[in-house]
């Protein structure tokens, strides 16, 4: 069976700092037409990070659509200008984390919502973690607090909720994973 949608138009309904939104009429694989509305997003990073005593790092912020506090693992989005994403997962450590790393890993590569959304994401295992020479400025709208948590305790807050997003749910998952195989 052939899944794929012909488009038949296209148009921006929304344009902002992080996002785009186009609407779509599309031609269905039997033939009849559809509608889609499709946030287009540059794409982001996220980063594993295990300290020397085998912490996870978290940050802990404010998520305003959530209208809470959650922690989650280091991430960031990919700038327009930006090419490579590693550099920009090297950005977002020294800026969310003031940490740098001697390697960073890929670990996957992923589309966060790909029923309404574009968003790439690449998350690294940052090794040899250490504290950066030369900090980069923050994001003027963000603040943020650093947490290190055991394994057990990353477990504890998934199920209070206050890890929920996927990208630190799945990192919590891998990690539990790396620790099932030393064991």
């Amino acid at each position: 069976m052939k899944y794929e949608e012909e488009v038949i138009s296209s148009k921006e309904v929304y344009r902002g700092k992080v996002i785009r939104v186009e609407e779509e009429e599309v031609r269905l694989p039997n033939g009849e037409q559809a509608r889609r509305e499709i946030v287009r997003h540059h794409g982001a990073v996220a980063i594993i990070c295990l300290t020397a005593e085998n912490k996870m790092i978290f940050v802990e912020q404010w998520r305003e659509p959530m209208q809470r506090v959650t922690l989650e693992i280091p991430a960031g989005k990919i700038e327009a200008n930006e090419t490579d994403p590693k550099k920009t997962a090297i950005r977002e450590l020294n800026e969310e984390v003031r940490l740098q790393s001697e390697s960073l890993e890929l670990l996957a590569d992923f589309y966060t919502s790909p029923g309404f959304a574009d968003e790439r994401m690449l998350m690294y295992f940052a090794h040899d973690l250490q504290p950066v020479s030369k900090k980069l400025p923050q994001d003027a709208d963000e603040f943020l607090n650093t947490v290190e948590l055991t394994l057990a305790e990353a477990k504890e807050k998934i199920n209070a909720g206050l890890i929920c997003d996927s990208k630190t749910i799945m990192a919590v998952w891998k990690w539990e994973l790396l620790e099932l195989r030393r064991s």
